[in-house]
């Protein structure tokens, strides 16, 4: 056996032709602050499972930065990078992190103060929805709301991160109905659609019952509630958006075979062959405690809310 040579990817090159690609002139410059923020990030912020500092959290901010160049209408391209750093990554840390990235992004951008963006209708139909439950208003858990839009916008796999009573469930509802509440009232954002929910808790059912298995006395394959739910979305052409979420603790076995479904391809590939595509208009949502057993591969496919109780 002849030997093999491994080396790690250079994210510099990488970046700088991802925002090349997306339209970005200065790009050697920005690729190098990006990748620098990526590393500073990693070394200084604190050691928690839900975060992710690799290459695909890296692509995600510049795929989101390029769009956000092309809706801006001629703004600096340093804003919109920053616009997608911050936009993307704050929502995953934990208070403490939260000023210490800011420090970062100081540094590495110096003289550059972003407004706060204006949420404008989408902020209204929140604020209808939390009032119309006769919720209570709390400045910090709106923002975490506007997160999980932001989140969901660039991601289609999201996961919601915190201890029971934390908001988890409230927030991803109030987000469903002000979508649907927006398309109501014909809105010219083409994300905000009718939400279809599809809810279980994994934990509750067996492996072989959440994706299917082989019945051991017909021989015949038995398609599981996960299976059954893609197939009921895949056959639904309508523009509704539809949310399949996942309400329970996480564990090695399920959590594993949803990568390939979390991939851009987004095939659910189950054990008797069949390869499921899901739609565009499909997202799926998690709502863990923490993600101590979850692996690199399905965390860095994951975009990342941070529900923090002291929010509340």
């Amino acid at each position: 056996a002849g030997t093999l040579a491994v080396m790690t990817p250079d994210f510099r090159m990488i970046a700088e032709v991802i925002l090349f690609s997306e339209g970005f002139r200065d790009a050697k410059a920005l690729s190098l602050k990006i990748t620098q923020l990526f590393k500073l990030s990693s070394e200084q912020l604190s050691a928690q499972d839900h975060y992710d500092f690799g290459m695909r959290a890296l692509k995600s901010i510049l795929v989101m930065a390029g769009g956000l160049k092309r809706n801006s209408g001629g703004l600096p391209e340093e804003y919109t990078l920053i616009r997608a750093c911050r936009d993307s990554n704050i929502p995953k840390f934990v208070a403490e992190d939260i000023p210490l990235f800011r420090g970062i992004m100081s540094d590495l951008f110096p003289g550059i103060e972003l407004p706060d963006h204006d949420y404008g209708e989408l902020q209204q139909a929140i604020d209808h929805q939390i009032q119309s439950r006769s919720l209570v208003h709390v400045p910090t858990y709106n923002t975490k709301i506007t997160q999980l839009y932001e989140t969901l916008v660039v991601r289609h796999g999201v996961m919601l991160v915190g201890l029971t009573g934390s908001g988890k469930t409230v927030a991803r509802d109030v987000m469903r109905d002000a979508l649907g509440h927006l398309r109501e009232q014909e809105t010219a954002n083409t994300f905000c659609q009718r939400v279809q929910q599809y809810s279980l808790n994994p934990k509750s059912i067996a492996y072989g019952e959440l994706y299917g298995a082989v019945d051991a006395f017909t021989g015949e394959w038995i398609d599981g509630v996960c299976a059954l739910l893609a197939k009921v979305c895949v056959a639904d052409t309508s523009p509704d958006v539809k949310w399949i979420v996942f309400d329970g603790p996480v564990d090695t076995l399920w959590i594993e075979s949803m990568n390939s479904v979390l991939d851009d391809s987004k095939p659910l590939c189950l054990d008797n062959g069949v390869r499921i595509k899901l739609p565009d208009t499909v997202r799926m949502l998690f709502e863990v405690q923490d993600l101590a057993v979850a692996s690199p591969a399905t965390t860095s496919r994951c975009g990342m809310v941070y529900m923090n109780p002291a929010d509340l």
